[in-house]
């Protein structure tokens, strides 16, 4: 069998990585085909549903690459970065999906070798990592359906955002607790996720709340909280009864 060759998208900021990548190039310094580059003005218009739709369409890893902490041509856009690379890592170990598959790297417009260093060592990470799943596995792709749809909730975009506050206090100048606002994110991550996976689960069949804690590995009480949440959006409605059980379906595939 020929070796797993990866398909590994590279995402670079205009300003310091892009031109880093740049400089590699005119330098003549070697480092695998297997990266495909897409320019962006600033690493933080990378989001995290963008990140996890990539592997959707097949894509291996994710390597973003913006300015060095701190020397960022807008200002603050790569701390957004590093809060949604994070974020995106996050959603991809709920989902069942190995986090190092994505990475953000700080490289300078001067830094030719260092981009090339990176990018091999990007690359045989992947390869040691294999292929990925998501297109052979359809309770995975499920799973990644329903990260996607998480990453779009505003409550866990604007709490992500607020992680940038932790030092520099709010409005009125108060600090946010960093472990308090990390088990906030947890939380609103984790019911999220649970909503958007059971609207994928009951998109084509209806299923009771025990088939769905099963599927979840979720008590059922707290898949029936969940689903108590859907109806009230109008989500999810009861389809049919059998015996005594009833059964739910979603009403649209959309997220919560």
């Amino acid at each position: 069998m020929s070796e797993f060759e990866p398909k590994v998208v590279g995402i670079l900021c205009n300003w310091c990585s892009y031109a880093g990548a740049d400089l590699a190039g005119v330098s003549r310094y070697q480092y695998p085909t297997n990266i495909r580059v897409l320019r962006v003005m600033c690493s933080t218009r990378v989001t995290p549903n963008m990140l996890l739709e990539m592997f959707k369409s097949g894509v291996d890893g994710v390597l973003v690459g913006g300015c060095h902490i701190g020397d960022c041509h807008y200002i603050t856009g790569n701390y957004y970065t590093e809060k949604r690379i994070a974020l995106a890592k996050s959603l991809m170990r709920t989902a069942g999906l190995q986090p190092e598959r994505i990475d953000f790297y700080g490289i300078s417009a001067s830094e030719g070798k260092r981009f090339a260093d990176l990018v091999t060592d990007f690359v045989e990470r992947i390869k040691k990592l294999g292929p990925s799943k998501v297109n052979s596995d359809e309770r995975l792709r499920k799973r990644l359906d329903a990260a996607i749809e998480t990453a779009k909730a505003y409550r866990l975009r604007l709490l992500n955002g607020k992680e940038i506050s932790l030092h520099s206090g709010n409005v009125y100048d108060k600090l946010i607790d960093a472990k308090k606002l990390d088990d906030i994110i947890e939380l609103a991550l984790k019911e999220e996720f649970e909503r958007n996976f059971i609207l994928q689960l009951t998109k084509d069949k209806p299923l009771s709340v025990k088939e769905m804690a099963k599927e979840l590995d979720t008590p059922t009480d707290e898949v029936l909280e969940q689903v108590v949440v859907l109806r009230s959006k109008n989500l999810i409605a009861m389809d049919t009864i059998v015996g005594a059980t009833p059964k739910y379906k979603a009403i649209a595939a959309g997220g919560c």
